[in-house]
């Protein structure tokens, strides 16, 4: 149970329904924003911080500091985002968040948990910030860029072989898209995993059928998940990625000597169906006109059950 479910009073539902409110608040007042992913990874990123990861308190400010600068000897303040996930300290879990652009949802999640201030997301995208549009190293939450889609899984199996190596009870977490089994690198870090036995390795999967350039299928053909997992030596199992209690189970799945993947069957219009309008560009949905927003805002303020927000000035 995740140190975050013991103080926090909101349930996992009330939890992912605030990452899609958050989230979509910002891209009303932004003219735009990662919309589909919240609506496909809330309850995946809700179960993983306040019920399943293992977590220490964050060690860093509520409010993000200013970016930095980059690591070097010149520079011993540096730090990077994975103090908002606790210390990093045997007994504790690590997570990696992998597909960089889910950032904002990523920091929706953890304000909606207590673990950033949510003044963090008005300095989103903006110029000296750390809280990057595309997760960097230093961003909240984030403790290495994954912004090269695929290298997540290969950089969580490194920390995860050497954590088992010196007898580490704290497992590694990835949380990963379906865009990224068209990455040769993903299949070679499974095969690594299974060969080295690292078992302490977990990840979730958000398989929306959803990337950058349209739907997966029109862009590459990715065949059988599970079979093609299991194959390379991982084990996989199939859930509903909104269905808390199916995460609940397979994450007990016994896995012995293999990498556990939850593939996690989603939707990009979960709680927001009028992106069915958007079908198939769904990445980054930018509003064409004012009167485009203030219909949205409309339609997905009433699918979320609540009030219209304030727009704010499109930019």
């Amino acid at each position: 149970m995740a140190e975050a479910a013991r103080r926090n009073l909101k349930s996992t539902e009330e939890i992912a329904h605030g990452i899609r409110c958050s989230v979509f608040k910002h891209a009303m007042q932004n003219n735009g924003g990662y919309l589909s992913q919240a609506c496909s990874a809330a309850e995946q990123l809700a179960w993983l911080y306040n019920e399943e990861l293992h977590l220490g308190p964050p060690t860093l400010p509520m409010i993000p500091k200013p970016f930095g600068g980059v690591p070097s000897a010149g520079n011993p303040d540096y730090h990077t985002g994975a103090g908002y996930n606790g210390p990093a300290t045997p007994e504790f879990d690590r997570l990696f968040i992998a597909p960089a652009h889910y950032a904002l949802v990523a920091y929706a999640a953890l304000i909606e948990v207590g673990r950033m201030a949510p003044e963090g997301l008005e300095m989103f995208n903006k110029d000296g910030s750390s809280v990057e549009m595309i997760g960097a190293e230093h961003s909240p939450g984030m403790e290495v860029h994954n912004g090269t889609l695929g290298i997540g899984l290969s950089t969580a199996a490194g920390l995860a072989w050497g954590r088992k190596r010196r007898g580490e009870p704290g497992r590694t977490w990835v949380y990963m898209s379906d865009g990224e089994v068209q990455e040769g690198q993903t299949w070679e870090a499974i095969a690594a995993a299974a060969h080295h036995g690292i078992d302490n390795l977990y990840a979730i999967m958000d398989v929306n059928r959803q990337q950058c350039d349209g739907a997966m299928s029109s862009v590459m053909q990715v065949g059988d998940i599970a079979e093609k997992i299991e194959a390379f030596g991982g084990k996989a199992v199939w859930i509903d990625g909104h269905k808390l209690d199916q995460m609940r189970e397979a994450v007990k799945t016994p896995h012995r000597g293999k990498p556990l993947i939850i593939l996690a069957n989603s939707s990009p219009y979960r709680g927001m169906p009028s992106l069915l309008l958007r079908f198939p560009r769904l990445h980054y949905v930018r509003f064409k006109s004012n009167e485009e927003r203030a219909r949205m805002n409309v339609e997905i303020a009433k699918s979320l059950g609540v009030s219209p927000v304030d727009l704010g000035e499109g930019h």
